[in-house]
């Protein structure tokens, strides 16, 4: 049977084998040549079927030569054109250690062009199940979900960016199923915990100011090493973030921005830290509000601070928690002291109120409870009035 060609750019013909193909033209070189891609059926009409398909997929679509490139050789151009100025150093490092240990072992070879959805979401399972691969027959241990999470922000954005570069038609990465966020990570001391906590604090002259400043802020460990005094205006009792220390791979700190546009702000400080950081002034002997103890020259490095903070809370006898969640433990006891989640998610920088109300539901939902308790001891003594009346 001779050649026939359906709407679009599709070409079909009848194998040797028996096997029918199908081709069409989803962009061109750089020399005019064009770039097909193929399906292939048991009879005319499946085929017939799935060019239609793929025509619609590649509709209004031109890629270009680079489609030809693999995931691995993407990934590694991304990284080193695309997100290298864009991103602080450690995150940097941190999405290579996830596409070395994880997606270039399993996907790398295949062409970027040539992934799946299906691809993906195997991928992920695997990754899940089986961790690091250290090669092609061993494998190591699973990974928690917050890091397959993690995994797959990171390779939307590298195939979201794909896309525009015209490597791809669509980003295989949408549709994918991930572990959804746990709330219970998220850990908070209680009024009888920070009481201990901030007495045993109060023994340490070096750490007391930085604990003290942390737990009525609520600031991210990178924002509060940032410090630097012209950002406390003692007039207004003022704080400005604007900057974000990280630890440089190899040892040091490295300064940049904050890690979202909204967490550029401005805070206004408690009365008692305002005191605490004016008497703390008159001493200091470099920029930093809080530098380091060995090297007063340079920042406080933020893993001495998640150091010093595990050391504290053992000596306390309290829970092992994360640097984080002591800004869960200032956002906790805010809310429920009457802070309004509006005005507590400018102070934390988070982009909008309703992030904050569903990071902190577990406190909203209490809230929320007694609220309406008072609404109702409110309108059984209006209308019980009006009833006696």
């Amino acid at each position: 049977m001779g050649n026939k060609r359906p709407d679009g750019d599709g070409l079909v013909r009848k194998r040797d084998d028996g096997r029918w193909e199908g081709r069409i033209v989803v962009g061109h070189k750089e020399d005019g040549t064009p770039i097909f891609r193929y399906v292939f059926g048991k009879t005319q009409r499946e085929l017939t079927k799935k060019l239609h398909a793929k025509i619609l997929e590649f509709r209004g679509v031109e890629l270009s030569e680079e489609s030809a490139m693999t995931l691995a050789e993407w990934l590694e151009k991304w990284l080193s054109e695309y997100k290298i100025n864009t991103i602080r150093e450690s995150t940097l490092e941190r999405y290579r250690t996830y596409l070395t240990n994880h997606v270039i072992p399993r996907l790398g070879y295949k062409k970027i062009s040539f992934i799946t959805t299906n691809d993906i979401q195997k991928m992920y399972v695997d990754i899940k199940e089986n961790g690091r691969i250290h090669n092609r027959n061993e494998k190591g241990t699973a990974l928690s979900d917050s890091v397959v999470r993690s995994i797959h922000m990171m390779l939307h954005q590298a195939f979201e960016d794909a896309v525009k570069e015209r490597l791809i038609s669509k980003n295989p990465t949408k549709g994918t199923t991930i572990p959804k966020k746990s709330r219970g990570e998220l850990q908070v001391l209680n009024k009888e915990q920070l009481d201990r906590f901030l007495a045993e604090v109060d023994k340490d002259d070096i750490w007391r100011d930085f604990f003290y400043t942390e737990l009525t802020t609520g600031l991210r460990r990178g924002e509060i090493c940032g410090l630097k005094w012209c950002d406390f205006d003692e007039k207004r009792g003022t704080l400005s973030i604007c900057r974000n220390a990280t630890a440089k791979k190899g040892g040091g700190v490295s300064i940049g921005e904050t890690k979202t546009d909204t967490g550029n702000r401005l805070i206004y400080l408690p009365e008692s830290t305002v005191k605490m950081l004016k008497k703390r002034k008159k001493h200091a002997l470099t920029e930093w509000i809080f530098p380091c103890p060995y090297r007063p020259e340079d920042p406080l490095p933020p893993n001495s601070a998640y150091q010093k903070l595990k050391k504290i809370l053992k000596s306390a006898g309290l829970p092992s928690i994360r640097f984080h969640d002591l800004r869960h433990t200032f956002a906790t006891h805010a809310l429920t002291s009457g802070v309004d989640a509006k005005t507590l998610s400018k102070i934390l920088g988070h982009t909008n109120a309703s992030f904050t109300l569903d990071t902190y539901t577990h406190v909203t939902s209490d809230m929320q409870e007694r609220a309406a308790n008072i609404v109702g001891n409110f309108t059984e003594n209006l209308f019980g009035d009006i009833i006696g009346g």
